[in-house]
């Protein structure tokens, strides 16, 4: 990026863990600023970079949080309505505050007034920065929370012990799907493929519950170097493997597990890759090549909720015919229902649907 200040030229390194673009227009902006000045800048597309107090900066961005509208539900929003229009004003909102911009030195430091020490937050989520850059405030924030995250770790029942997620690694704050791997009667206790396994928790189970050989693919590096420190640290690298590759490890296995993403919605970002599957696209890679990685009377469990059959985005249909259409039946399937706080909170926009959600863990097998 390169901006005028104080009469000369400046460049700097752009840098988005998100995989968002650089700003086109940038001003230099100072404690002067006020949250009504900064919103409107950014509604205009301007991004702001900061040059004054660093607990400055945080105020605004929190004054601009609040002053970002969410739009006004309409009485004939449907449940795909409403979903949508929440996930556009979820964009909006992260587009403005990302819009709020400070510099970021080698080290990496923030060469503002009162910052905090962001040297392993800023290097778990951008990796080496050798050289002046520019980040959002935004991003970076979020970058210092999943680092205490990444430091406190998530504890889950069914290990009896924590899972540390990386930075930009979906983890398991819903509990009720690894329950239900806890719980389901395991076909084989020898060889396990888990895809997409994200943090690994799922395969970190079924080693915990005896699978002598668990491979966790993962198509994410950050993901696969997560999933490995946790099978490390769980004191289970000898059953669990996690390893680089699209969808299905080489070999047949006789049980195949796959959480895949749930809602079918293009992401807003790389971030929302975990939540968000185009098209269903792996669900439904998933089954089609399901029985072609199955050992003769394996079982491949696919852990789905219906929330996108709620908010109108993927029928029951779809899915069973999907299922036929692969060549597979269902042997059993186990539900469960959300325990997460949203589930209750009638003023989230889509609480009919979470209300209504079942999460389950399809037994499939080759017909």
């Amino acid at each position: 990026m390169t901006w005028a200040e104080a009469g000369h030229s400046r460049t700097a390194q752009w840098r988005s863990a998100n995989g968002r673009p650089a700003p086109a227009r940038l001003e230099v902006v100072t404690d002067s600023l006020t949250a009504d000045e900064a919103n409107r800048m950014a509604s205009q597309g301007i991004a702001m970079l900061w040059q004054g107090d660093y607990h400055n900066a945080r105020q605004i961005l929190n004054a601009m949080d609040r002053r970002v509208g969410t739009g006004k539900k309409r009485a004939v929003d449907t449940p795909a309505d409403e979903f949508y229009r929440h996930r556009q004003s979820r964009s909006h909102r992260a587009r403005i505050l990302g819009l709020l911009l400070i510099p970021l030195d080698p080290g990496p430091v923030v060469p503002l007034r009162r910052s905090p020490d962001i040297r392993a937050a800023a290097g778990e989520a951008y990796g080496d920065v050798s050289e002046p850059s520019v980040v959002s405030l935004h991003e970076l924030v979020g970058a210092i929370g999943a680092h205490e995250w990444r430091r406190n770790g998530v504890y889950v029942e069914a290990l009896h012990d924590r899972i540390h997620p990386h930075y930009g690694t979906f983890f398991p704050t819903r509990s009720e799907y690894v329950d239900l791997l806890a719980a389901a009667p395991l076909p084989s206790g020898m060889l396990a493929f888990d895809v997409g396994t994200g943090t690994g928790v799922l395969a970190a189970v079924l080693a915990r519950r005896g699978v002598h050989r668990v491979v966790a693919t993962d198509n994410e590096p950050r993901a696969v170097a997560c999933a490995a420190e946790n099978f490390h640290n769980l004191g289970v690298q000898d059953r669990a493997e996690a390893v680089l590759t699209d969808m299905f490890p080489a070999g047949r296995a006789p049980l195949i597990v796959c959480n895949p993403p749930w809602i079918p919605a293009t992401p807003h970002s790389s971030l929302d890759n975990a939540v968000y599957d185009p098209g269903s696209r792996m669900l439904f890679r998933f089954l089609n090549e399901l029985s072609d990685h199955l050992e003769p009377g394996g079982e491949g469990w696919l852990i789905l909720s219906d929330l996108a059959e709620h908010l109108g985005l993927r029928s029951r249909d779809q899915l069973l015919g999907a299922i036929e259409a692969a060549g597979l039946q269902v042997l059993d399937r186990l539900d469960t229902r959300p325990t997460h706080p949203k589930a209750s909170d009638r003023n989230d926009p889509l609480f009919a649907a979470r209300a209504a959600e079942v999460t389950s863990l399809w037994r499939l097998a080759t017909r």
